[in-house]
């Protein structure tokens, strides 16, 4: 694990050097808040200063086209209605995640049943490019620290792609396990942690397998990939991990995470887990399951949302304090990582994102069934406020616009 320290130091040297590309800082642009609205095909743009909304994005202006060229491919097709039903909850999924670009000009969204991503030009609020996947989903996408590059996972291949970020262009792709899930840079852009998730649509959990592996649920792995070889460093089976360390029969699939500002630790919640676990990277050891409330005891776990107890996780810039969205629980989770001790804060139904503010002093959380945002506050460990926004808010990104396109 020399290598993995050596790279953990180099990027905590560099970090000092890297720009706040999401704070405003280039000339004309004003810090903000991108809300993916998953069920109607927009994104809201937010002021991370005031929480008004200041721009309404349609990231499906090409809709009638897209549905026309599903509609005459058997195979789309099946796939189009399958994700309707096993991931959407009886909804279409027309914006899973988005990331602006570094002047505020483009806002690129990842559109999981047209399966594609797309660089909406936010000016005119049409498309500038569009990237169709290998599969029949996009999913979750990371963006570079310099903001030049995206990663997005391919769910149905397997693969996790990188586009250009100014044309969409491929460039390269790392493998995954079934169904990639989420992607995150070191803060050099060295490294890219990522997970996959596996079959989350299978009504089935751990405990009815135990002692072996849920069958149903395919390869579900963490893994370290090197960006400048995207060869894969390191790769976990995390239920394994967590069975070596004295919690057998966990699921292996990692939902959000959050990693610790050393590159050392990396927080993951689980699916079916309220809490998350505490994996050291350097040793490879499960050191610490942080168990939250279970507020839904009674309710089976083939009813949990994508087997999701929990999936929203963030931690604030001084790498002190987590922020888990609890999504069958209906709170947000403001948890000292220290002590683990935890500050649960109800916000409503269905939390399912959290990421934090440019600066990292507070926490955005989605609430997806009540249509909001709720903005907490790291120090105070409460709400400031709650931001109205359109139908099913998913992801929550900081990013920036250019002054002159807001209205």
């Amino acid at each position: 694990m020399r290598r993995f320290a050596a790279v953990a130091v180099t990027a905590l040297l560099v970090l000092p050097l890297l720009g706040n590309t999401t704070a405003g800082s280039v000339t004309g642009t004003r810090a903000v808040m991108y809300v993916g609205n998953d069920w109607d095909g927009t994104a809201d743009v937010v002021d991370a200063q005031t929480y008004k909304v200041v721009k309404h994005i349609n990231v499906i202006p090409d809709k009638n086209a897209r549905l026309l060229e599903i509609t005459l491919n058997p195979v789309k097709l099946v796939f189009y209605l399958a994700i309707r039903e096993l991931i959407g909850q009886g909804h279409d999924q027309y914006t899973d995640d988005m990331f602006s670009n570094r002047d505020g000009t483009v806002l690129a969204v990842s559109r999981p049943s047209f399966a594609d991503v797309v660089g909406i030009d936010i000016a005119t609020g049409q498309i500038k490019w569009r990237a169709p996947m290998d599969g029949y989903r996009a999913d979750h996408m990371a963006v570079s620290p310099d903001r030049s590059r995206l990663l997005v996972s391919d769910s149905t291949a397997n693969v996790v792609h990188e586009l250009d970020m100014a044309t969409g262009a491929r460039l390269r792709q790392f493998s995954s396990g079934d169904t990639p899930h989420e992607s995150n840079y070191s803060p050099d852009g060295s490294l890219i942690y990522h997970a996959s998730i596996g079959r989350i649509y299978t009504p089935t959990d751990p405990s009815i397998f135990c002692p072996f592996t849920d069958p149903t649920k395919g390869v579900q792995v963490f893994q370290i990939v090197d960006n400048r070889t995207f060869t894969i460093l390191h790769q976990w089976d995390i239920g394994a991990k967590l069975a070596e360390a004295g919690y057998p029969c966990m699921s292996s699939a990692v939902r959000p995470m959050a990693i610790a500002p050393d590159q050392r630790y990396a927080y993951l919640q689980v699916s079916f887990l309220h809490g998350f676990v505490e994996f050291d990277m350097q040793t490879e050891r499960v050191t610490r399951v942080v168990p939250l409330p279970d507020l839904v005891p009674n309710t089976p776990k083939s009813q949990y949302i994508l087997n999701s107890a929990h999936h929203g996780l963030a931690m604030n810039a001084a790498g002190t304090t987590l922020c888990a969205a609890g999504t069958m629980d209906g709170y947000a989770a403001m948890v000292d990582r220290q002590s683990g001790a935890a500050t649960i804060l109800p916000v409503g139904n269905t939390p399912y994102w959290a990421t934090d503010s440019p600066g990292g002093g507070q926490c955005w959380m989605s609430v997806a069934a009540d249509n909001k945002v709720a903005v907490l506050d790291y120090a105070t460990k409460s709400v400031i406020t709650y931001v109205p926004v359109g139908n099913h808010p998913q992801r929550v990104r900081a990013g920036v616009i250019q002054n002159g396109l807001i209205g």
